[in-house]
């Protein structure tokens, strides 16, 4: 599923910003995260050939409760909670193997009202599937917005993981994650901060360990 990349930037977060989803006294309902990556070119024959390397990028999000304790994964072998709060449109092997195409290649959307009561944080990461070095890629957009797989209404959080000398040498990053506060309102919080993780399971202990607080 890809959905187009449009020019509503929204509320555009610094990492560690931190805001409540409530907009104009009602609450929002609906976030997502949308990921688009492009393929690496490498050089063959001395250079004088390129070749285009596909970039397999997975999305995910896991659920934790109050005594962060995991509830449950969302990623590309498992495409839909049991409570039906968060979809994953399914995995992209390749990125825009044929340049950018201003599409997002996965989103996972969240709808907030269905999430299981029990559930308190809601992080949102990312992994190199064949763990291609994110300073190899030419460019991965992550971007976390308010509305769902057909529109976007306000973008909360934007990265480029080619931008920063802190993602060389990584293939797995937190993106952010969303809390849930005595009174039942959501909080987001930005994250985008790559970690010493090199898988899915991982990255979920690690997130257990450093970013629920």
């Amino acid at each position: 599923m890809s959905i187009q990349l449009d020019k509503k930037t929204g509320i555009n977060l610094s990492k560690g910003s931190k805001i409540s989803l409530e907009k104009e006294g009602k609450r929002l309902e609906e976030v997502c995260i949308g990921l688009n990556w492009g393929a690496i070119k490498k050089g063959i024959l001395f250079n004088l050939i390129k070749q285009t390397v596909a970039v397999d990028l997975d999305g995910s999000v896991t659920t934790y409760d109050e005594n962060k304790q995991i509830v449950e994964t969302v990623y590309y072998r498992k495409l839909r909670s049991k409570d039906g709060a968060i979809v994953h449109s399914g995995d992209d092997r390749d990125g825009d193997i044929y340049g950018d195409d201003e599409l997002d290649n996965e989103v996972i959307e969240i709808n907030l009202t269905k999430v299981n009561p029990k559930v308190k944080y809601i992080v949102f990461y990312l992994n190199s599937y064949n763990g291609q070095d994110f300073a190899e890629i030419p460019y991965s957009k992550i971007r976390i917005f308010e509305g769902n797989s057909k529109r976007v209404d306000s973008v909360f959080a934007t990265f480029n993981l080619s931008a920063e000398e802190a993602f060389k040498k990584h293939v797995s990053m937190v993106l952010g994650k969303l809390t849930r506060k005595e009174n039942g309102q959501w909080e987001f919080t930005a994250i985008g901060e790559a970690v010493p993780t090199k898988n899915i399971d991982e990255t979920i202990l690690h997130i257990q360990k450093h970013y629920l607080n």
